[in-house]
């Protein structure tokens, strides 16, 4: 397959998979707001997800006050904003343009619905629109493009490509809305482990509709320590980090096996999936889990970098 062909598909997945998790980070902050400012200190939820997602900077030069409408409008329809769900969708039906002929024709027709869909939704008036239906237009339709692409694609090495892309932005996208809860700040350390602290836990599991998939893993018992197991370490949970890394690995191995030779991304992968396999959630709290969080963003990127290197600039090695 042409670099160009395969980075261009590797884009598509992962700009779908940035446009749910801005959704999802919407709904964190949605939902942590809604409590009452009881103790003080912790009136920094819209603010919270522009510092996860990364965005906080251009968001302050354009917006200034990190108010609700103003978050809302940064995270989902802001064009200025290239991780913007609607610059996302944008992007991978363009990616997708571009490879038309890769593309099944089920998932060019889920992804034009995507944008014009958009198009529509950015055209009606904003007080009609809660958190939740923009959660829920977005997780509705990256489901449709994700289940064309898993009931339609050939089992190719664009297939490949594709879902390296997805499990790759779906590792940096599971660590950036955990890292939400660091952002969130407590009135005060006391308030470890209180309800306010597990009601900012269970907002997490709920953003990323995975409350009965933990509880029945876990039980009825919500602890911090448990939703970060569940959402870093267990490979049952399909949006942990170990599994999204596990799913970087099997693609790089399908690849070098189909060209006959590993690269320096399959090496990158393997250790990657090593890494997290070799963890308990101890250590992750012994490290301090945002430091944790922020060290596995950056190896997602230079596996991404790696993943551009070995196979998507021209010059495969």
């Amino acid at each position: 397959m042409l670099s160009r062909t395969a980075e261009n598909l590797y884009w598509l997945a992962r700009y779908i998979e940035r446009a749910e998790t801005n959704a999802r980070l919407l709904e964190v902050a949605a939902r942590n707001a809604l409590l009452p400012d009881t103790g003080g200190g912790m009136r920094n939820e819209w603010e919270s997800i522009l510092l996860a997602s990364g965005t906080k900077q251009l968001f302050d030069e354009k917006y200034g006050e990190p108010v609700q409408r103003n978050v809302e409008t940064h995270m989902f329809f802001d064009r200025d904003n290239p991780s913007s769900v609607a610059s996302c969708i944008h992007q991978a039906r363009e990616n997708g343009r571009i490879v038309r002929t890769a593309l099944t024709t089920q998932v060019w027709e889920a992804l034009n619905a995507a944008s014009t869909d958009m198009n529509e939704l950015a055209r009606q008036e904003r007080s009609r629109l809660s958190t939740s239906d923009m959660k829920d237009f977005a997780l509705r339709h990256m489901a449709q493009i994700r289940g064309a692409i898993l009931g339609n694609q050939l089992r190719n090495d664009g297939y490949d490509f594709m879902n390296i892309g997805h499990f790759l932005e779906r590792a940096d996208s599971t660590a950036r809305i955990l890292d939400v809860k660091y952002y969130v700040l407590l009135p005060s350390v006391a308030m470890i482990g209180s309800g306010l602290d597990n009601y900012q836990w269970r907002t997490v599991l709920h953003a990323m509709n995975a409350q009965r998939a933990f509880a029945w893993v876990y039980g009825g018992e919500v602890t911090a320590s448990k939703i970060v197991d569940f959402l870093v370490l267990n490979k049952q949970s399909p949006r942990s980090l170990i599994s999204s890394a596990a799913g970087v690995e099997e693609h790089l191995e399908r690849l070098a096996r189909l060209y006959g030779r590993p690269s320096g991304a399959t090496a990158k992968g393997r250790e990657l999936s090593a890494r997290l396999a070799q963890m308990n959630v101890n250590d992750i709290f012994d490290q301090g889990l945002h430091d944790f969080l922020q060290g596995h963003l950056r190896d997602v990127f230079d596996l991404g970098g790696e993943i551009t290197a070995s196979y998507l600039s021209g010059e495969a090695r």
